[in-house]
């Protein structure tokens, strides 16, 4: 009797005494640039959800939902845009006729959808008389997508993350909350009132990462990386003085050949190539065995030692005996494994030592997850041989990232202060901070001041009489150094003939603000390979954008320099140009009057001017001219004015000095 009469009852009651916690996420923290934009931030998404059973919808014989099934139908009809009318307003009695406690209307509903539904008839009426209940989630979103998108990583359900949201999660993830739940008929659990343990929200990330440098950095390994069609690549860009990583590019070809953010290659370790030769002379000068200016051997650009050839990436001949200095600047590998023989053949791991001293052995310690861990053989080491030591002497037979070569540039720009690089300021909690980060020193001095002068030098000289000669500029100093590595390919070996193209140094070396360092992994048998034609480039755009905008914003322009032909000059009065000329100190020749009007082009290296005459009573002339200057001169002489394009006037549809009629109108094209 009890089963059969009272089997009802009895199983909504043992339903109801089910109740389980769930886990309510906390909003997870945001993270910002420097400059207080938002690089990842999580967007509320909303699972709608109607209690068909609630208080309101029951009484009066349900006479809320009869009176809004059909206007609610047609409002979620076209919000939605999903069912018909006719097929929400079934499926609604479908539910209501079943007093489904929880059933799902619909799943990922925008912010802005869920205001809108909040006001549609019977919602509008609360929870209890119009039974809507909103679940909120959380979706993980990078606002600038592609730019810093490894480095700012991914927070993923269900998987691991990885970048910064991998590295601080336990500041951005916050505390769960708990929310009591009870099973209803059908298996389905539905909140109870008043059990719910609020979550603590994540707190937030402010990055040492600046937006326009990083997406100056992006741009600019991004067109190298396309032109070439190269591989892999990177680019990485610190402040000096601190050690903090403005801008952090990594950019690796796809399937299908476009490029994304897909590993951070700044980190990976590999054979370094040629940049590995600021090391090896910081060790030989430091220890006294040489100066730049003593005499090595370049042997015209090959030497044998043992049954192995060390070949320089372009030959010298009849060149013997150069100063070290120059044998760097040329960028030879026989100079440098001569070089290192002579001071260490007999004592190979002094060499070894000075190289740990130098931190190559270890990693960086920036706070990033998966940094790879650097090689740095010794005498000890099974793969040993003897000729290890020249092959290392020119960055083979050696493993280090291409952050821990920045790590070293660094120093030498920093006056021999060695910088921990780091990409977090501070960590926030309702806008104040609660965790700082400061610049942390790795090393007071890397070497001698000595030694200092000499390496900066040579530094300055690959660029000015080396294989850097293309990145000179004549309005600021560059110090680096190319690097042009033969890297193996899995099985392949070296057979592929796959260049690894590479630049690091800074700017501008009389007052370095920046170290920056490009290493780019070419595809098979690439026409152009050469460290200076692929890395350097993308360094020397780099440099010159920043400088504009970052170095030089606080000082004036030096004068008396070859004005580049290259400038966009346009027609305008000549009050203007006047304020022009004297606020960037820029040698000019024919009289600049206030109101007169005048045309601009270069002669003999200086700016000339002639005048532009307008006809009293006649069309404008103002070709030649900007928007703001065209359209003072047309409205003022009463004419209607139609702009196509941007740039500089290009075309005027009326001729300038042709008679002026009364309301004409005027066409003007733009370049």
């Amino acid at each position: 009797m009890l089963q059969n009469v009272e089997g009802n009852y009895w199983r909504s009651m043992a339903d109801s005494l089910h109740t389980r916690y769930v886990s309510l996420e906390a909003d997870r923290g945001t993270i910002y640039s420097e400059e207080g934009r938002m690089l990842s931030t999580s967007i509320p998404y909303f699972n709608l959800r109607v209690d068909f059973a609630a208080d309101g919808l029951k009484a009066n014989n349900g006479k809320i939902f009869k009176e809004n099934i059909d206007s609610l139908s047609i409002c979620l009809s076209n919000l939605f845009q999903d069912r018909t009318p006719r097929e929400y307003k079934t499926l609604l009695k479908e539910a209501y006729k079943h007093k489904d406690r929880y059933f799902l209307l619909k799943r990922d509903v925008q912010f802005v959808q869920y205001q809108a539904v909040r006001n549609f008839p019977m919602f509008r009426l609360g929870k209890n008389k119009g039974g809507l209940i909103a679940e909120t989630k959380n979706k993980r979103i990078n606002p600038f997508k592609l730019l810093a998108n490894r480095t700012i990583g991914l927070s993923r359900e269900n998987a691991q993350n990885v970048g910064l949201e991998r590295t601080y999660d336990n500041y951005l993830k916050g505390v769960t909350g708990k929310r009591l739940m009870r099973r209803i008929a059908g298996g389905t659990f539905v909140p109870v009132e008043g059990y719910d343990i609020e979550p603590e929200n994540g707190r937030d990330i402010i990055t040492t990462i600046d937006v326009n440098m990083q997406d100056i950095a992006e741009t600019a390994l991004m067109n190298m990386m396309v032109s070439n069609e190269a591989e892999t690549g990177t680019c990485i860009l610190m402040e000096v003085k601190t050690g903090k990583i403005k801008a952090i590019a990594n950019l690796g070809r796809q399937p299908d050949g476009s490029y994304w953010e897909d590993m951070n290659y700044a980190l990976r370790v590999g054979e370094p190539g040629s940049t590995f030769k600021l090391a090896t002379v910081i060790a030989a000068i430091e220890d006294r065995y040489v100066t730049m200016n003593d005499q090595v051997n370049l042997n015209e650009g090959r030497l044998q030692i043992g049954k192995r050839t060390v070949f320089d990436s372009e030959p010298h001949p009849g060149q013997t005996n150069v100063s070290i200095k120059h044998a760097f600047e040329l960028s030879s590998n026989v100079g440098m494994a001569q070089l290192a023989m002579k001071c260490y053949q007999k004592k190979p791991n002094d060499f070894v030592a000075h190289l740990r001293k130098l931190k190559l052995d270890k990693t960086t310690g920036i706070d990033l997850v998966g940094e790879g861990s650097p090689v740095i053989k010794s005498t000890k080491s099974r793969t040993w041989s003897a000729t290890s030591l020249p092959w290392m002497s020119f960055g083979y037979e050696v493993l280090i990232s291409p952050m821990q070569t920045c790590m070293l540039y660094n120093a030498v720009a920093n006056n021999g202060v060695m910088m921990k690089p780091y990409l977090v300021n501070a960590i926030m909690e309702y806008g104040q901070p609660v965790r700082d980060f400061d610049p942390e020193i790795v090393m007071d001095s890397i070497c001698s001041q000595n030694t200092l002068r000499q390496v900066k030098a040579m530094l300055e000289g690959v660029v000015t009489n080396g294989t850097a000669k293309s990145l000179w500029s004549p309005y600021y100093k560059i110090a680096g150094k190319t690097g042009t590595a033969l890297v193996a390919n899995g099985k392949d070996g070296y057979s592929k003939k796959i260049y690894q193209s590479s630049f690091a140094g800074y700017f501008p070396a009389n007052d370095p603000q920046f170290t920056c360092v490009v290493v780019i992994r070419n595809k098979p048998n690439a026409v152009k390979f050469y460290g200076g034609a692929v890395a350097g480039p993308v360094f020397r755009e780099v440099a010159d954008k920043l400088y504009a905008i970052a170095v030089e914003k606080q000082r004036p322009m030096r004068a008396a320099i070859a004005i580049d032909t290259l400038l966009a000059f346009k027609n305008g009065q000549g009050r203007d140009w006047k304020t022009i000329l004297n606020t960037l100190n820029l040698p000019t020749q024919g009289a600049l009057g206030n109101s007169n009007w005048v045309s601009p082009r270069v002669d003999d290296k200086k700016i000339a001017f002639t005048t532009v005459k307008q006809i009293k009573g006649g069309v404008p002339d103002v070709t030649g001219m900007g928007l703001k200057d065209a359209l003072y001169l047309l409205e003022n002489a009463g004419m209607r004015v139609i702009v196509k394009g941007a740039g500089k006037v290009t075309s005027q549809s009326l001729p300038g000095g042709s008679i002026l009629g009364k309301n004409q109108t005027i066409v003007i094209e733009l370049s």
